[in-house]
């Protein structure tokens, strides 16, 4: 199998020198892995439990982050009794997690998971610059949008919303936002 290196979405960052792949310290488990190698987190709720699930964390920009990604995704909602919500949010984050690292790669990345209100809410914040050129802003919207076409059919088909926005101030870059309604 041969590699080839990640083209960035971004018209910018393409011109950018792409960074030296990130290794983990760790194997990926493959289906013939024994279960037992590979221990299940252990997550569990901070405060009350009717609070809901709150879960914060950062990943590295690299592709195979979404992996990681959907993993704890994944781990966190079925530990907190929300089994019904694991595919269309582990579909929502390895999508914005993939497109994310192709706009700023080798950035590391920033994901919220959050249980409120009968309702999935999940963020993740890049640090993807802003771009002052307005042709260019438009043209790297554009694919980012493009690029995130199947978590549009995902959450539509859920019933949920979705958008793309500059992160607010004092914060840079670009917050990718889902809400999953049950």
């Amino acid at each position: 199998m041969h590699s080839s290196p990640i083209t960035a979405l971004c018209p910018a960052a393409a011109d950018a020198r792409m960074p030296v792949p990130f290794t983990y310290p760790y194997p990926h488990p493959t289906p013939q892995s024994n279960p037992q190698q590979h221990p299940q987190p252990y997550l569990r709720s901070k405060g009350s439990p009717g609070r809901g699930l709150s879960l914060s964390f950062t990943l590295p920009g690299d592709v195979r982050s979404a992996f990681i990604g959907r993993t704890v995704v994944a781990a966190a909602l079925e530990a907190h009794g929300l089994t019904p919500y694991v595919w269309p949010a582990t579909h929502v984050v390895d999508e914005l997690v993939a497109v994310t690292v192709r706009m700023s790669p080798g950035k590391e990345l920033y994901v919220s998971l959050r249980q409120r209100d009968d309702a999935v809410r999940l963020l993740v914040w890049d640090q993807h610059p802003h771009h002052t050129a307005p042709d260019l802003a438009t043209l790297c919207e554009k694919r980012r949008r493009r690029a995130l076409w199947l978590l549009a059919a995902v959450v539509d088909d859920w019933g949920g919303e979705w958008g793309v926005s500059e992160a607010s101030s004092p914060h840079a870059g670009i917050k990718s936002w889902v809400v999953l309604p049950r």
